[in-house]
């Protein structure tokens, strides 16, 4: 064993005079401290020392394992750097100049109006919940009060993955979720994506962004459903901003009515974005339905609540004054940077 230490380090010292780059360096490495390395011999050799020497063999052994360890590490460093300087100056690289500058991504413009959006919302009470992109007919159209043969179902070109499972055509999907999940009072909002098999153009896409807003307590009335959206849409576009609500169908509220503000491009004098009629439409709105309260186990003779929602692509359309829906999703980086 002694005879064998005194070889390998004598053996290590020759090899190491005539190592001269950093790949001869690692085949040294190898050649001594791999797992079929000499320092390995050595250490499978220990059951044949007697049982009482082995210790003392053992580290001998360690200590010799260490210093080949530490003198490869400082032939490797120093190889290094010799072969960095000598590839530099075959390069001619100036390394005194600065870095190349690195550009930061930025938030898409969908996400800063959703961002500005929740804030708003979230100052008034409202918590984020968010559904599944892929859900049932269930979630989707029945608990909403719209049963297989309902008419409004035609309304909506739906997405089919498998038999009752679809791409949600809205974001409601999540209000019977929320109730059958919490206890009233909820007060919700819920953004994501949707999707319809729509004809793509300016103004339509097969997928988009929705906005759903959820409130069921005692005694909400449809004064505090008009006063939340007078305040939500001040505060997105302009104070100076009027609304005003039409009557309107839908199967998940009663009463519905659809919510116009004066067109923020004319301030309603009339114009063709507003098709000189002074107003623009923004939102569908209303009473929850007393069936959609019992389809989330919400007794709807002792609670009410208010719903709405509006396509988030419009809303950023109406405030930046862009006239095509497809810009969106196109990754025009020139339309993109003028909203960083």
């Amino acid at each position: 064993m002694q005879t064998s230490l005194i070889d390998i380090r004598s053996q290590f010292d020759k090899d190491l005079s005539t190592t001269k780059t950093a790949a001869e360096v690692e085949a040294l490495k190898i050649k001594f401290l791999g797992k079929k390395g000499l320092i390995q011999d050595l250490m499978k050799g220990l059951k044949e020392v007697d049982p009482a020497e082995r210790p003392a063999r053992g580290k001998e052994i360690n200590d010799l394992k260490e210093t080949i360890t530490r003198q490869i590490d400082e032939l490797f460093l120093s190889q290094s750097s010799s072969e960095l300087k000598e590839r530099l100056a075959r390069e001619d690289i100036d390394t005194s100049l600065p870095g190349r500058r690195r550009f930061l991504g930025k938030k898409h413009l969908i996400s800063q109006v959703v961002d500005e959006m929740l804030q708003i919302l979230g100052k008034m009470g409202f918590s984020v919940q968010v559904g599944p992109d892929i859900d049932s007919e269930f979630y989707n159209f029945e608990a909403l009060n719209m049963g297989p043969d309902h008419p409004a179902r035609d309304m909506q070109d739906t997405f089919y993955i498998a038999d009752q499972v679809l791409l949600r055509t809205h974001t409601s999907n999540v209000q019977v979720r929320v109730m059958e999940s919490q206890r009233p009072p909820i007060r919700v909002v819920s953004p994501g994506k949707a999707f319809r098999n729509e004809d793509i153009s300016a103004r339509s896409h097969v997928f988009f962004h929705q906005l759903e807003a959820f409130y069921v307590d005692k005694n909400v009335t449809f004064g505090d459903l008009l006063a939340t959206l007078e305040q939500f849409f001040k505060q997105l576009f302009h104070p100076d901003v009027q609304i005003r609500v039409r009557p309107s169908y839908f199967p998940f509220v009663e009463p519905g009515m659809e919510v116009d503000i004066n067109c923020i491009s004319c301030k309603g004098a009339g114009c063709s974005l507003c098709k000189q009629t002074g107003w623009l439409e923004v939102a569908g709105a209303g009473m929850v339905h007393p069936e959609v309260l019992r389809f989330g186990g919400v007794d709807p003779e002792e609670y009410t609540g208010f719903a709405w929602g509006m396509g988030i692509d419009r809303m950023v359309m109406l405030k930046y004054g862009i006239t095509d829906i497809r810009m969106f999703t196109e990754n025009d980086i020139r339309f993109l940077e003028q909203f960083a």
